[in-house]
């Protein structure tokens, strides 16, 4: 069963991730480096603590909630642990949405404060006067001469403040799901979740360290980059670079030589962009760098590979998701398949099941469930969602998997995605991997077409690489790539050529605009 960390009753999340560094002596020690420079813990829990009586000035309440949209800076971690340390809930959610959906947002998670970026104030603008649960609104950075901005707002405030007497079970902060199948999801997660994945995964799986240095291209918004750049590093005492515009190759790999980090923390496309630059290699990054981690998606092995040869360093993939809040299943230091996502992260069971419900054999594909001490607890106000998704202890991940005679876990595709040719279920992952195997091909994605007869066999959209031309010849060298490679049945009958694959902010390919 899961394994469960022995907090005391009285827990508040900001203690542990904060305060606690004050009386370890670390204070003088740097937390974070963000674009406008460095921050010390000291700073940094002065911060927390003038953003949380900040809130209280403005009469947030225990258990209300605080919608940040937020560029990952200094201002993140001091909002987010500000609202927690007053027993109030941040609710961090994607900065790159349209206005449609932080209409959608604010009114579900009924906030009654926005914390903002200036550079995402403009799609706010249309909507937060017609809000109705919405009182305050803080800016971050650059604001009109007649607005406060928070900066001279938290300067106002006293840099002394208790915290709320919570436990480890009340409700610290809200994830949004990614939406990419329907309306955004709130999964609420416990002040006792982050603390679990802080010693399950970073320390008992990467061996994270006060010594390191960590950058996230993932941002913060998403569980994956929380984990990554604020509550592990936090956690062990570490010091985070963060950035606030999106990650490409080139801006990653000025934060890797600038910064020097020890651990790096990226996406499959987005190593394969940098992979896709032969300009760039070990010299262009981090001298330091011990570890590489991938999750948001499945890892084709190629990359992995083509990345070890390289960098010099291997790439960790693992499997996590908003309603787990981090990484449960992963490769690790000294123990790496390549192909697969690993094994379960200590203190989290897995099962692979069919569709009635029964654990599968080895070697068969079923949807993997997950147990584990970080799960969310329900998602806000959508009931039929949460019977779905939670049984008891187990949560359903849409994840399709195949465990191995040795214990590791391959992933196949979600649920959604899988295809059945001539009887037999095909992952479109697989296809996919085998593609980009291909010296011409960038990205690829898999979907399921139908042919003439109406019967269903793979269809691959191909990003070949810079220079190259997409035509019938490209294609028909693809087919029989694939071929050599796999089963008859799995090879793409149709390959159709794109400039790009349509993506979520997170980078994870979305196929069900491909189907469409």
């Amino acid at each position: 069963m899961p394994r469960f960390l022995d907090l005391p009753r009285r827990y508040n999340a900001a203690s542990h991730f904060i305060d606690r560094h004050l009386a370890e002596g670390r204070g003088a020690k740097v937390a974070f480096i963000d674009d406008r420079g460095s921050h010390t813990y000291a700073e940094l829990a002065q911060r927390v603590n003038r953003a949380g009586n900040l809130l209280k000035s403005l009469g947030v309440q225990r258990e209300q909630r605080v919608l940040m949209a937020m560029l990952d800076g200094i201002d993140f971690p001091a909002l987010f642990f500000g609202a927690m340390k007053i027993g109030a809930v941040p609710v961090p959610v994607n900065t790159l949405l349209p206005t449609a959906d932080y209409d959608f947002l604010l009114r579900d998670s009924r906030a009654v404060v926005l914390a903002v970026s200036d550079a995402l104030l403009e799609k706010f603008r249309p909507i937060v006067t017609d809000q109705p649960y919405l009182k305050h609104v803080l800016i971050s950075g650059r604001v009109a001469a007649t607005i406060k901005p928070l900066e001279a707002l938290l300067a106002e405030q006293s840099d002394q403040l208790d915290a709320a007497e919570t436990t480890p079970d009340d409700i610290g902060f809200w994830l949004y799901s990614s939406g990419s199948t329907g309306k955004p999801k709130g999964a609420m997660h416990l002040h006792g979740d982050m603390v679990h994945t802080a010693v399950l995964y970073a320390e008992e799986v990467l061996g994270l360290a006060e010594s390191d240095v960590v950058f996230s291209a993932a941002k913060l918004f998403f569980a994956y980059g929380m984990g990554n750049a604020m509550s592990f590093p936090l956690h062990v005492g570490a010091t985070a670079v963060l950035m606030a515009e999106r990650p490409t190759p080139q801006s990653v790999m000025q934060r890797l030589q600038q910064h020097q980090p020890s651990i790096f923390y990226g996406v499959p496309t987005l190593y394969a962009a940098i992979l896709a630059d032969a300009t760039i290699n070990r010299d262009s990054g981090s001298a330091r760098l011990r570890h590489c981690v991938s999750a948001g998606e499945a890892l084709p092995e190629d990359i992995a590979r083509r990345w070890q040869e390289r960098f010099g360093v291997a790439i960790l993939d693992g499997i996590g998701s908003t309603e787990m809040l981090h990484i449960f299943v992963s490769n690790r230091p000294g123990d790496i398949r390549h192909g697969t996502t690993g094994k379960a992260v200590p203190g989290y069971d897995l099962r692979i099941v069919d569709d009635q419900g029964r654990d599968v054999a080895d070697g068969e594909i079923g949807e993997l469930l997950v147990a584990g001490p970080s799960a969310a607890i329900a998602y806000w106000n959508n009931r039929p969602k949460s019977l779905v998704t939670f049984h008891g202890p187990w949560t359903r991940t849409g994840d399709k998997y195949v465990r191995d005679a040795d214990g590791y876990y391959a992933y196949a595709g979600r649920s959604d995605d899988m295809l059945k040719v001539s009887g037999i279920w095909v992952s479109p992952f697989e296809v996919e991997s085998a593609l980009l195997a291909h010296e011409k091909v960038l990205e690829a994605a898999v979907v399921a077409h139908e042919d003439t007869d109406r019967l269903i066999k793979p269809k691959a959209y191909v990003v070949p690489h810079q220079g190259i031309l997409g035509d019938d010849a490209l294609a028909a060298d693809l087919k029989q790539f694939v071929k050599d490679r796999l089963a008859p049945h799995k090879y793409p009958r149709w390959i159709e050529f794109v400039a790009e694959l349509p993506k979520t902010a997170t980078g994870k390919i979305q196929r069900f605009k491909l189907r469409l």
